[in-house]
């Protein structure tokens, strides 16, 4: 699940996100990348482990396709 969030403003060590319909959340301001300004645009990916799994393994698969095509197929 990909998530769009917006910075709405800084509170102490916090930061307000919003989403596209207009919910928020509340974040630690450190655990997100340095130097975002208000209205800086975020995406958040949520995934159960089987999902990271899968991903991780097609990530795998696609990798050493990659490094075993010798490109004698291709002209």
């Amino acid at each position: 699940m990909l998530i769009k969030l917006t910075i709405d403003r800084f509170e102490e060590d916090k930061a307000v996100l919003k989403t596209e319909e207009n919910e928020t959340i509340i974040w630690p301001k450190n655990k997100l990348p340095k130097n975002l300004n208000e209205g800086a645009k975020l995406l958040f990916l949520i995934t159960n482990n089987k999902e990271e799994e899968k991903l991780g393994k097609q990530l795998a698969k696609d990798i050493l396709n990659e490094i075993l095509d010798t490109g004698e197929d291709k002209q």
